[in-house]
């Protein structure tokens, strides 16, 4: 047996949980991204006729675009802010299982930080330019 062979199969089990890690993370960025993909369409239909009377005033839909985002990255800013210290203090548990990796790494927590505000954009782009390309007639109608 060579020696990356055996290495390799020392290295088995952590290969294993880093896999299941990986996949474990992806799902859960897919289930905060539906999820405030939901928050943010029901809050954009909730709001149909405020929206409606503000592009009726003369709001832009540009401002409106930026009315929903800024709403969805407020969301995302306060998880975040509750989030990484609980995830600081929850570091210390998990540190066994990180290879080459400080729990409390700085560069880690906000790439993680900015992946996260990024699909949170991502997911809330679709209900604002709903609410963007909306009909200020139809929704003063609506209800």
């Amino acid at each position: 047996m060579t020696l990356s062979e055996a290495v390799d199969r020392s290295l088995g089990q952590e290969k294993l949980l880093a896999k299941l890690a990986s996949f474990f993370g992806a799902l859960a960025l897919l289930l905060a991204s539906v999820g405030l993909y939901g928050v943010m369409a029901y809050s954009v239909a909730r709001r149909t006729n405020e929206i409606g009377i503000r592009m009726a005033l003369g709001a832009q839909p540009s401002a409106v675009l930026g009315m929903v985002l800024r709403e969805s990255v407020l969301v995302v800013g306060l998880g975040l802010m509750a989030g990484i210290p609980a995830a600081l203090a929850c570091g210390r548990y998990v540190s066994s299982q990180l290879f080459g990796l400080a729990p409390n790494d700085p560069a880690t927590i906000a790439s993680a930080s900015a992946v996260l505000l990024a699909v949170a954009l991502v997911a809330s782009f679709l209900p604002a330019r709903r609410a963007a390309m909306l009909d200020p007639l139809a929704a003063l109608r609506e209800e």
